[in-house]
């Protein structure tokens, strides 16, 4: 299972005048690549808490209690701001309720479409440089650590030759980049004007044929432009004679005019098309051949003569070298890992059964957390998020008990004061209109066992990983190193201009589904509809390209029809862009036809789990009976079901099943303890007493029984 984000054992509360509000308690799930993850639950269960927290922008009086979001190898509860901003509407985006809520009013859709992508551009380049030259380093390291002195010399050279040549070849893409991003301006600029002339606007024609002419030259590279040079030198003077011919201002453009643009628009698009170089194997023929003529055949055959020639003189040498020390760096991690975890499960005998003071358990969590960054394999594209994050977790852990003994003493007397004082005033005949806020207490136990797990998790995690270290492939996982650093040196010269950012918005907003994206770029969102202003946020969170996208109830706010589109947009964007989704609902409906896997959350805590079909065709816990009971169909002749009650004031959580006071068939159980989650199946499971091996047996209502079996007809039975 590849898993792009874990959530563990996840606790929010927040600050009010009435007391403690537990709004999110110990909930964990994980989401995998390119699926889609449903948070289904009415209001006030947790759901937009939970993707806030992952987002890092929870309220001021918000308290993470405890808990780990585990992404790209750090915890996001535990990183800086200046960090998670480079992880917040880049890596990970967010699609709200409310449109209005994500949009200035006053300023135009475009500029807020492209804003995302300008401002990361600077960043991104910063970051692949400094990636580059981290991964490279560990090479170098590592090959000769594994293949000895005698062969460190030719290992400097290997490496030093890679680095150079594509230093070589980033100064080719650099021109050839700056060049490209010239001609897709002047693509823009011609679409815009072959547009505004259709439509007889008035336009300045002299101006924009003579800023189209000096950009023109700018163009010629010669890569991106080799073979073309005669062509664009014959438009350059066909531009000039246009322009001396033509008034200069005028709602109707001169036919030969809008000529001169179309035969440029489609020149440039002609070279914008054509095969891409692959500046990673010309750097090395240049470096190598600085006299070779590199336009004696095509850029095709130019890219196979290329790499030919890398594969038989360098690439084969260093990816046999590099190998070596991928496998290197591996065998070294794993006999780190294999003695860390005697190391760790001695450090947590220590914590279960000794006395846990702050000072010598920060020194004891340091030192196992040193023994633990030295087992991971920094040669590891994706990171292990579990090793890299021990240190932040235990020390959080080990903090959350010590504060606890120091405060819960506290919070004890605070409340047996309070509580005196408001008997007393009983007493003497007083009306007493205010309450003793309730007690905050931790549970000491649990608390420890908190940073046990800790120790237990990263040692069930070690022995999974040393289990599965004959079948590692590193001939691929050399390949996969050398692909990243490609793709590292190319983002370091992606330079993101402001005329291709608006060509990209453009694109962006013809994908979310918006017409004459040329015209409705310039406007404000007071001129769209709900509808389309819900599709300019979703081109927004798509911007800077995330891996995982979290639409926080995206259609409560439109009316049916409109519903049915946006979520069809966001099944196919998911699908295209292989897109990590977390889709955040009270209406199980919804996310039918959408969710790979369904979490349904209430009070706080997730009290079902299992996929899709799971969840439809074989529901466990009362609460999403209620929930599907609630929910209408084109088929459903009976009542559909209201949820009785309330949700409970979780200032004052429940003892037992939160749930219970609104389930019929709930047991005295429910009332007096929290159900345990029981497994239903490998992929299912449900926190409900019903599930118990003594519980009587219930059946679901009859409104989902009948349901399923028609669910299950129109399926051919096979669910």
């Amino acid at each position: 299972m590849d898993t792009i984000l874990d959530v563990r054992n996840l606790t929010v509360s927040f600050r009010t005048s009435g007391g403690t509000l537990k709004a999110v308690r110990d909930i964990s799930f994980e989401l995998e690549r390119g699926k889609t993850l449903a948070i289904v639950g009415e209001s006030g269960s947790g759901k937009s808490v939970t993707s806030k927290a992952i987002l890092g922008i929870l309220a001021g009086n918000s308290i993470i209690e405890g808990g780990e979001i585990l992404y790209d190898g750090k915890d996001l509860l535990k990183i800086s701001e200046e960090e998670m901003c480079t992880i917040r509407g880049n890596r990970i985006s967010m699609i709200f309720q409310d449109p209005l809520s994500s949009l200035n009013p006053i300023v135009k859709i475009g500029r807020q479409i492209t804003e995302a992508m300008l401002l990361k551009d600077r960043g991104n380049r910063q970051s692949a440089k400094k990636e580059f030259n981290r991964v490279l380093a560990l090479i170098r390291e590592n090959s000769s650590a594994a293949l000895g002195a005698e062969s460190s010399a030719k290992v400097q050279q290997l490496v030093k030759t890679f680095n150079d040549f594509n230093v070589e070849g980033t100064k080719m893409e650099t021109a050839y980049n700056e060049a490209r991003a010239v001609a897709e301006t002047l693509i823009s600029s011609a679409e815009d004007f072959l547009f505004l002339a259709s439509k007889n606007q008035k336009l300045d024609i002299k101006g924009t044929l003579q800023t189209m002419g000096k950009k023109l030259g700018s163009v010629k590279n010669e890569f991106l432009t080799w073979g073309y040079d005669e062509q664009i030198t014959a438009l350059s003077r066909e531009l000039f004679t246009a322009r001396g011919k033509t008034p200069g201002k005028a709602s109707e453009v001169p036919t030969p005019v809008v000529d001169a643009v179309r035969k440029m628009d489609e020149l440039l698009r002609s070279i914008c098309s054509a095969p891409k170089p692959d500046f990673f194997r010309i750097g090395y023929y240049k470096l190598k051949n600085p006299d070779a003529d590199l336009h004696s055949m095509s850029i095709e055959q130019l890219n196979e003569e290329a790499l030919a020639f890398l594969d038989s003189s360098f690439m084969l040498d260093f990816l046999e070298m590099e190998q070596r020390g991928a496998e290197y760096s591996f065998r070294t991690a794993l006999e780190r890992k294999k003695a860390v975890i005697s190391e760790l499960g001695a450090a947590r005998e220590t914590f279960r059964n000794g006395e846990i003071r702050r000072g010598s358990a920060k020194k004891a969590a340091a030192a196992a957390a040193d023994l633990v960054e030295k087992s991971i394999d920094r040669m590891e594209i994706i990171k292990d998020s579990q090793a890299y994050t021990f240190r932040t977790a235990l020390n959080d852990a080990i903090d959350r008990y010590c504060d606890a003994v120091k405060k819960n003493p506290k919070e004890e007397a605070r409340f047996e004061r309070q509580s005196r004082k408001r008997e007393r005033l009983i007493a003497r005949g007083k009306t007493v209109d205010w309450k003793v806020v309730p007690k905050v207490v931790y549970d000491l136990d649990d608390l420890r066992e908190n940073i046990i797990s800790c120790f237990d998790r990263l040692i069930a995690h070690y022995e999974e990983y040393i289990a599965a270290a004959d079948s590692v492939d590193f001939r691929e996982r050399s390949v996969g190193i050398i692909d990243y650093l490609k793709e590292k040196a190319s983002q370091m010269v992606y330079r993101v201009t402001r005329a291709m950012a608006k060509e990209k918005a453009i694109e962006l907003m013809e994908e979310v589904g918006i017409p004459e994206p040329r015209i409705r770029y310039n406007q404000y969102p007071f001129e769209f509809s709900g509808g389309m202003r819900q599709r300019i946020v979703i081109a927004i969170a798509l911007a800077a390209n995330p891996d995982i996208l979290i639409c926080d109830e995206p259609t409560t706010a439109l009316d049916v029809t409109i519903q049915a589109q946006i979520l069809e947009l966001i099944n196919s964007l998911k699908a295209q862009r292989n897109l990590s989704v977390i889709f955040i609902t009270h209406d199980l409906g919804v996310v039918a036809n959408m969710a790979d896997d369904i979490a349904v959350m209430y009070a706080g805590k997730i009290i079902e789990y299992g996929t899709a079909d799971d969840i439809f065709y074989d529901p466990r816990h009362p609460y999403t009976w209620a929930l599907l009971s609630s929910m209408p169909d084109l088929d459903t002749k009976e009542k559909l079901e209201a949820i009785p009650g309330t949700p409970p004031n979780m200032i004052y959580p429940p003892e037992g099943d939160a749930f219970a006071p609104r389930n019929k068939y709930a047991l005295q159980i429910d009332f007096e303890q929290q159900p345990p989650p029981f497994r239903v199946s490998p992929t299912h499971w449900a926190a409900t007493w019903l599930l118990h091996p003594d519980a009587p047996h219930v059946d679901p209502p009859k409104i989902i029984v009948d349901r399923i079996e028609r669910m299950t007809k129109k399926a051919g039975g096979e669910i």
